[in-house]
């Protein structure tokens, strides 16, 4: 204890820095609880703040631009400093219905720095240092009736010359199929940092994901506060990536656009991943500093698989009979839930809608429906459409729906990231969750820890998932590369409805992928509510350990454990639900890929295998034997491996 104490009061020493006149002035050097990770904040020579993160002694970003500037003061440079609180070691738990992880415990060391520009105005930055990497946000303190308007933030992120980034283009606002962007539905490009030119010339989305030498980073944003926009990256050709605001355009009509709130006033968690991919894979840091749960009643929040007869029938899919058909198909599943897609009002009706919620509860099932978020903001023209805009009018569908035996709502074409989006996302959850309803954010961007918040929000979109390879044969092509960056961007901390697992024909698409390769996605992509999109047509005609594997699927899980990978070419994960572990491995190369699973690490004997049979169709099964297992994956090829259910003092076999 005297020697943990003795460091913690050494890690707030101001030091005398000799590496050049950024660090003239040192504020403060804050260590992770594994001493692995440290964090120093310095006053440069314009006396504005910036930050440095170390890995093992190492830099692994350049000291890095921090501050804000408001409508009426700026936090930019010309500061001093006010105070350095002391470094307290913070200890919280928490649990999440789904997500990749159930009970988390989170530790972290932290400092608060305030700073008053020359008009004497404050501002506090709060520091947390985890064993996985930096959360920081800004902090506006006091009380006031008036409000202050955020027009910019200084906060950077510069990347050494060498770094590599897997990064996801923003598309432009108001571009698109009917106006729908941007809705994080681009691919990833990959290169040096400042070689990298986004594809539409409007920078990056979060996660944005990195390595310089052997560490791997991530940037990303958490827990948006009441007021504030969310953000995103531009970059340069010095690889320095700084935050930005959205588009003017990326929000409701009238909507505020700008981050603006009374004091106090606080800004979103901004997050720098440090570590080892595998540190990366586990790290929950996306949820432990996202705003806490804002209802306690959630028992009616269930995850679990859903069939849903758009992913390839589309449009004309959506009718009573086939809807009846696709009820039939998720109970022979057992799959609680059955989404009705778009224009369901129009195609079947209300007093239609309420007969078929009464046909599935008859079979264990229940209905989730399709609404089209938007007012003015873009030209789209499904139905059920302008409904939601107002709490009036959406507490009124919302009892409805509840009447019926909805069990939740799959919610369309939102306009960005703008502050009053925000606001719409959080009361649509808020009056959802008044109604038991869960939710499915589309054309949307990414939660940023919503889910943990208001866990009912069970799913988003926000990425390019398997309806765009419904729709074009080169991303049908590429299909491979794009889900083997998806754990460490996208799908990292956040749920995400790329709605897998196609085990026949795609018409007018040559698929590219295995069954078996399939069926990992299930497990490799997290999603509180799975949507599977291969039909009822299709599963007579898979081996029946296809139909068995699917019909157990979990869809949230206990721990998350990474085995093996490579950003783009391979992934192995492993996942724990109810005593079992879930492993799953996908290969994008070329090349085969050789794996091994450690039988030290994983129960593996008397596991169950699923790999690919004598052709991309066909799947064959194996019963493992002791030790490891080792496996050759060939190109766009997979495997799912289920082990026994574990026997011990924590799980119970049934």
């Amino acid at each position: 204890m005297w020697q943990r104490t003795t460091k913690l009061i050494l890690a707030v020493l101001v030091t005398a820095i000799s590496s050049g006149s950024v660090w003239a002035k040192a504020i403060v050097s804050l260590h992770s609880p594994n001493y692995e990770l440290s964090a120093q904040v310095s006053l440069n020579s314009d006396n504005a703040l910036v930050y440095q993160v170390k890995r093992r002694g190492e830099a692994v970003i350049q000291p890095s631009a921090l501050g804000l500037t408001l409508a009426n003061a700026s936090f930019a440079s010309e500061l001093k400093l006010n105070s350095v609180g002391d470094v307290r070691a913070i200890e919280s738990t928490y649990s999440l219905i789904h997500g990749k992880k159930r009970d988390i415990v989170y530790q972290a060391n932290e400092v608060l720095v305030s700073v008053e520009n020359s008009r004497g105005d404050a501002l506090a930055v709060r520091l947390r240092l985890s064993n996985d990497g930096l959360a920081f946000r800004y902090e506006l303190l006091g009380k006031s009736t008036d409000t202050r308007v955020v027009i910019s933030e200084q906060t950077s992120y510069g990347m050494f010359a060498d770094t590599l980034g897997w990064l996801q283009p923003k598309a432009a606002a108001q571009s698109g199929w009917m106006n729908t962007n941007p809705s994080y539905e681009e691919e990833y490009q990959h290169g040096i940092v400042g070689k990298l030119t986004p594809q539409f010339g409007n920078g990056w989305v979060y996660p944005a994901l990195f390595k310089y030498r052997d560490t791997y980073l991530v940037v990303s944003e958490a827990g948006i506060t009441e007021g504030y926009a969310a953000s995103h990256l531009v970059s340069d050709e010095q690889g320095i990536f700084e935050l930005t605001f959205p588009h003017s355009a990326e929000t409701v009509t009238n909507g505020q656009l700008l981050p603006e709130h009374a004091l106090p006033f606080t800004s979103p968690w901004r997050l720098l991943l440090v570590g080892d991919l595998d540190t990366i894979a586990a790290s929950t840091l996306g949820t432990d500093v996202a705003n806490p749960l804002a209802f306690q009643d959630t028992g009616y929040i269930k995850p679990g698989p859903a069939a849903w007869s758009w992913g390839l029938l589309k449009d004309e899919s959506v009718n009573s009979t086939t809807q009846r058909e696709f009820i039939d198909y998720a109970a022979d599943m057992h799959w609680p839930y059955v989404l009705v897609d778009v224009n369901w009002d129009q195609n079947i009706g209300y007093d239609g809608i309420a007969k078929l919620s009464k046909y599935a509860a008859s079979k264990s099932v229940r209905l989730w429906l399709w609404y089209n978020s938007s007012g003015h903001w873009n030209q789209t023209v499904y139905s059920p459409k302008g409904q939601l805009l107002t709490q009036a009018d959406r507490r009124k569908e919302f009892a409805r729906l509840q009447d019926m035996g909805i069990a939740g709502v799959k919610i369309d074409f939102f306009p960005g990231d703008g502050a009053a989006v925000w606001d719409y996302f959080k009361a649509i959850l808020s009056d959802a969750a008044e109604f038991k309803l869960m939710v499915n954010f589309h054309g949307v961007t990414l939660p940023r820890g919503l889910q943990r918040e208001y866990p009912n929000l069970m799913t988003a979109e926000g990425i390019k998932g398997q309806e765009m390879i419904t729709f074009f044969q080169d991303f049908a092509d590429r299909q491979a590369y794009h889900a083997t960056l998806l754990p460490f961007t996208r799908n990292l901390f956040d749920p995400m409805d790329f709605t897998p697992t196609v085990l026949g024909d795609i018409p007018n698409i040559e698929r590219r992928t295995t069954n078996a390769f399939e069926l990992a996605e299930t497990v490799l992509f997290y999603s509180g509510v799975q949507h599977i999109v291969t039909t009822p047509a299709q599963m007579p005609l898979v081996e029946p350990h296809v139909k068995q594997f699917l019909q157990t699927l979990p869809t949230s899980w206990d721990d998350t454990k990474l085995i093996t990978a490579h950003p783009g070419k391979y992934v192995v994960l492993a996942r724990k639900a109810q005593c079992q572990w879930f492993i799953a491995g996908i290969n994008a190369q070329n090349t085969p890929q050789q794996i091994v699973i450690p039988a030290d690490a994983y129960p593996l004997t008397g596991g169950t295998l699923l790999m690919t049979g004598e052709n991309a169709r066909q799947t064959r099964i194996q019963t493992l034997p002791a030790g490891d297992l080792h496996l050759t994956l060939s190109t766009n090829d997979g495997f799912v491996l289920t082990t026994q259910r574990e026997s011990t003092n924590d799980c119970k076999v049934d």
